[in-house]
């Protein structure tokens, strides 16, 4: 429900643990040289990290920032570029997932009014999806996590698994269902030297995972699962004629029908022209607010004299969206897509 005072809650639905203590990635550094070292592989144990570093992590950053900027709750996952599931085998990814999820969670208990977690999987090329279950059914039903990443393209830029509508992805999405909820598609880290991994193989496969999705009936086999599908969408709202046209040649439906019903983008959109155009294009029971704060693009836009993410003021000021429109991206989408989250806030008399 609204603030007291006939606000929206704000609700960022996509902001990852960019900022977690040292120790974490001095681990991981331990554990990928352990992988040619088995004698030198750390124990999850050997991660030593206290409430309080955990807490001066996030209020001398994401929290810091979320109060200045004015939002309320941030959907919170691990750092996406650290899932970097290319790495090791499915052991080495599954012990890894365990402890960036464990720290998300913990997050969302020192500061329940303003994070709850979404999981991050251990996903490995080549390993069955279904080896994910017992971590996304973990953060689920015992953190009360709300959703999951679920990357691509395991590979990290080589693109070596199935599209996302082949049967092969197909236990998470049951499991998804089951436990309604949805997924943000998000890639890692890139190690193909030709996709930056931020700046290209992140927005190659958003619009990648658009294009696979209107090739394909999924939504036919699994008409309630949900995706979001970050950074804008990609490339698919600026190109939505061109996706359109595509849909009509291949004899799908129209995307309205084909793909809006269950796909969902979110703000991450870092100029005013950027958000403008995407709240004209898609429609607004489709669009979900999110900064990715604090993520990829960290500085000051000399032509406005604010940061990049503060996707908020690009929400506010864009001439597309009446007031009854802002709420649906800033709240009541967010509520509708994430079931668990509404749940969650209802049970804070939110």
């Amino acid at each position: 429900m609204p603030h007291a005072n006939g606000q929206p809650l704000v609700i960022d639905c996509h902001g990852h643990y960019t900022t977690a203590p040292k120790a974490l990635e001095t681990w991981r550094n331990a554990q990928v040289a352990g992988i040619q070292n088995p004698a030198a592989m750390p124990r999850p144990a050997d991660l030593r990290i206290t409430d309080d570093e955990l807490r001066e992590s996030i209020e001398n950053n994401q929290l810091r920032l979320m109060k200045e900027r004015g939002s309320d709750l941030t959907i919170f996952s691990p750092r996406a570029s650290f899932m970097a599931h290319h790495i090791g085998d499915f052991q080495v990814s599954s012990t890894w997932a365990a402890l960036c999820n464990e720290q998300c969670h913990r997050v969302a208990q020192l500061f329940p009014d303003h994070f709850i977690g979404v999981a991050m999987l251990p996903q490995s090329p080549g390993v069955d999806p279904a080896t994910c279950i017992p971590e996304l059914e973990k953060c689920v039903n015992e953190y009360g996590f709300v959703g999951i990443n679920l990357n691509p393209d395991p590979s990290g830029g080589h693109w070596s698994s199935p599209p996302l509508t082949d049967r092969h992805w197909y236990p998470i999405y049951e499991k998804m269902v089951e436990l309604d909820i949805p997924a943000m598609i998000h890639v890692s880290t890139s190690c193909n030297a030709c996709f930056h991994t931020t700046g290209a193989h992140y927005i190659n496969a958003d619009t990648t995972a658009v294009m696979q999705l209107i090739q394909g009936d999924l939504f036919k086999d699994f008409p309630d699962l949900k995706f979001v599908i970050p950074h804008g969408g990609g490339a698919a709202p600026y190109h939505w004629g061109r996706y359109r046209g595509l849909a009509q040649e291949l004899k799908k439906p129209l995307l309205q029908d084909h793909l809006l019903n269950n796909v969902f983008f979110d703000t991450c959109v870092y100029h005013q022209p950027g958000i403008d155009l995407l709240t004209k294009v898609i429609p607004v029971d489709n669009i979900l607010f999110a900064s990715e704060m604090i993520g990829a693009v960290r500085g000051i836009d000399p032509e406005t004299g604010h940061y990049y993410d503060d996707t908020k003021r690009y929400v506010q000021a864009t001439a597309n969206l009446s007031e009854a429109d802002r709420y649906k991206i800033y709240e009541g989408n967010a509520r509708r897509v994430f079931p668990r989250l509404d749940a969650a806030l209802k049970a804070q008399g939110r």
